[in-house]
């Protein structure tokens, strides 16, 4: 019997920082898509060199659809979904080969480790994570959400789910700029998504839901022994739902 054949499936914006380092690190993929948003830096480049077939789409659907996109344009048996500043560590990479050389599931999580800032993150929520990641063809699709993407089984009660050795190195926050950034970005689309879901928000609502992801990422989640990145993390979660509500109750407002 033949391997089943692997495609990656990434999208990109102006991802050069780490792209080089995410497509060496799955050189032994059968087929690599990138689904590039009209990138100005050095990112559709570094993709072809690593031979990757980049499709430009210029239109934002938001991360699940685009996600979705580049699961479409792939064709092989399985798909591992990976972003541009995730690192496969050669202990998954490993993995990952051996569990499509004699596939136990239909779905493998992963351990993703986050970095911020420099630290990498073993509390604050944002770890342990483990996270859906390679799946066989027509097991699992992104949902539509705008942001805060999941992977949805196509048969919740059917498909086995296993998990994989080895560790996905996430570099979410390479800078303070990062930080601000995805602040603004998250904020916006998570006020948008609940919008059209209907929901409203308000100045004390804001507030409130604010101080409340703050308590929750640096005390329940024991973001205090991350040390100053933990406190770092739990202000950062608390700003986006405080903007994010604040822009839902902007987005209310009749015009």
């Amino acid at each position: 019997m033949t391997r089943p054949t692997l495609g990656i499936a990434l999208i990109t914006f102006n991802a050069a920082a780490r792209l080089a380092q995410c497509l060496e690190a799955v050189s032994f993929a059968d087929e690599i898509v990138v689904i590039d948003g009209g990138s100005t830096d050095a990112t559709a480049g570094i993709a072809e060199a690593h031979r990757a077939r980049v499709i430009e789409v210029r239109d934002w659907p938001g991360f699940g659809p685009q996600k979705n996109r580049a699961l479409d344009a792939l064709t092989t048996d399985w798909v591992l979904s990976i972003d541009a500043d995730e690192i496969v560590s050669p202990e998954l990479g490993l993995a990952i080969r051996e569990a499509l050389a004699k596939p136990q599931a239909d779905v493998y999580a992963v351990d993703r480790l986050s970095n911020f800032c420099g630290n990498w993150i073993h509390h604050s929520g944002w770890y342990p994570d483990w996270i859906p990641r390679l799946f066989k063809r027509g097991a699992a699709r992104f949902s539509d959400d705008l942001v805060h993407e999941r992977l949805v089984l196509s048969q919740p009660g059917a498909t086995k789910v296993a998990r994989l050795k080895g560790k996905l190195m996430h570099y979410s926050y390479e800078d303070f700029e990062t930080v601000l950034r995805k602040l603004d970005t998250y904020s916006t689309a998570g006020a948008q998504q609940r919008h059209a879901a209907g929901k409203r928000g308000s100045f004390s609502t804001a507030v409130l839901r604010g101080v409340w992801a703050f308590v929750r990422t640096y005390f329940l989640r024991r973001g205090f022994l991350d040390g100053r990145a933990g406190f770092m993390i739990a202000v950062f979660n608390a700003q986006t739902v405080y903007y994010r509500f604040l822009k839902l109750a902007q987005l209310n407002q009749p015009h």
